[in-house]
C-alpha cells in the first residue's frame, strides 16, 4: 500500500550502479530500509542525493509491505531545509556523528511518536543555534538515552560510571535546554563523551567503533 510519512535520514549505501539503499527513521513505521532507484544518475538524481545527508528531515511517499525487509520509496522532499547545518563544518561534523550513533542504536525500534518528535525538534533547534552548541552532542546523547530505555540519570550504576566531577554535568545536560550556556573545557568534554559512549555500549549490543568520532574530535 502507498503511505505518506515523515522521516529522518540515518544513513545510505550505494546499491548497484545508480541506486541507493537508505535507512530512515519514520514517524509512521519506525526504522525502515528503502531502495531508491536511479537516484545516482542524471542531474536530477544528483540533486536528490542531497536529501540523503545525515539527519535530513523528509516528507515521504512510500510503499509499505508488512514483514518486508526492504521497502520502496517513490517520492521524497525536504520538509524543513536546514539553514546552517550543511554550511558549518562543526555542525555538519556533529550531525554525522549523531547519525552514526542513531543508526547503530535505533535499528530495531518500531514506531515511536515521542522519539521521532524528539529527533525532529532537536535538529530544528540545533540548526537555529548561533552559539553555545559545542555541547549539543553531549546533551543530545544524554536526553536520547531516556527514549532508548536506559536513561543515564535513572541507571542504578549512574554514580559509578561517572566521576564526582562529571555527575553534576550530566545532570545539568539532562535538564537544560539546547543552547543554554554550559562552559566545559576540551579535556572534560572529551572525557564525558567517552564515558557516555561507554555507557551506551553497555546497553546497546554491537555499538563498538564509531568511525565519525575521530572527525568530531578534530573539529573540536
Amino acid at each position: 500500500m502507498i503511505h505518506q510519512t515523515s522521516g529522518i535520514v540515518f544513513k545510505f549505501f550505494k546499491y548497484r550502479e545508480t541506486s541507493v539503499i537508505a535507512k530512515v527513521f519514520t514517524s509512521r513505521f519506525g526504522v525502515q530500509t528503502y531502495i531508491i532507484n536511479g537516484i545516482r544518475s542524471g542531474k536530477k538524481g544528483k540533486g536528490r542525493m542531497a536529501l540523503l545527508q545525515p539527519l535530513t528531515l523528509l516528507d515521504l511517499v512510500v510503499t509499505h509491505k508488512e514483514n518486508s525487509d526492504i521497502q520502496r520509496l517513490s517520492e521524497m522532499r525536504c520538509s524543513h531545509p536546514y539553514s546552517t547545518i550543511p554550511y558549518d563544518v562543526r555542525k555538519a561534523g556533529i550531525s554525522l556523528f549523531l547519525s552514526e550513533v542513531l543508526y547503530k542504536c535505533v535499528r530495531e525500534e518500531g514506531p515511536s511518536e515521542d522519539l521521532y518528535l524528539f529527533l525532529e525538534q532537536s535538529m530544528l533547534v540545533f540548526d537555529e543555534l548561533d552559539d553555545n552548541f559545542q555541547n549539543f552532542h553531549l546533551q543530545f546523547l544524554v536526553k536520547l538515552s531516556r527514549f532508548l530505555g536506559f536513561g543515564l540519570d535513572s541507571s542504578p550504576g549512574f554514580m559509578l560510571d561517572f566521576s564526582a566531577e562529571e555527575v553534576p554535568v550530566i545532570r545539568r545536560l539532562m535538564d537544560i535546554n539546547y543552547g543554554e550556556e554550559l562552559i566545559l573545557g576540551r579535556s572534560l568534554r572529551r572525557t564525558i563523551l567517552s564515558h557516555i559512549l561507554d555507557f551506551y555500549r553497555h546497553h546497546v549490543e554491537g555499538l563498538k567503533e564509531i568511525r565519525s568520532l575521530n572527525v568530531l574530535m578534530e573539529i573540536f
